[in-house]
């Protein structure tokens, strides 16, 4: 797992690969990821956007911009939190990913918070050994 803290609000990240939706003898890797988002704050806060890069073995990057996640706006009060799960295809067998979460408080300050960088292995990629 992958956890960042950024102004109160914890990212914690779960990828796991999906073996079953995957075909690597077409180059096409996908993988799943669990996210919790916790309000470790003393303000209600609100998810308005997000952003992803996607790097894929091969240095190719992809940029995701988008309202929410999952369809929602999550309203996190003081001590809630939030767990969704997504995913991603790639044309190789392993990858990055990283990105930011911009949030609202109750008073209409809008902050980013960090998604921690997260490796997307698969069992397909070929280790090496130096």
């Amino acid at each position: 797992m992958y956890s960042r803290t950024t102004r109160d609000i914890t990212i914690t990240v779960e990828p796991f690969f999906l073996e079953d939706q995957s075909t690597p003898e077409e180059s096409h890797y996908v993988w799943a990821y669990r996210v919790l988002i916790e309000n470790n704050g003393s303000r209600v806060v609100q998810l308005k956007n997000r952003h992803w890069t996607i790097t894929d073995a091969q240095g190719r990057r992809q940029e995701v911009h988008g309202s929410g996640v999952v369809g929602e706006q999550p309203v996190l009060e003081p001590g809630e939190s939030f767990e969704y799960t997504s995913g991603t295809p790639l044309p190789t067998p392993s990858g990055l990913m990283v990105g930011t979460y911009e949030m609202e408080d109750e008073r209409g300050d809008v902050f980013l918070v960090d998604v921690p960088a997260f490796s997307l292995d698969s069992p397909h990629e070929m280790a090496a050994m130096n």
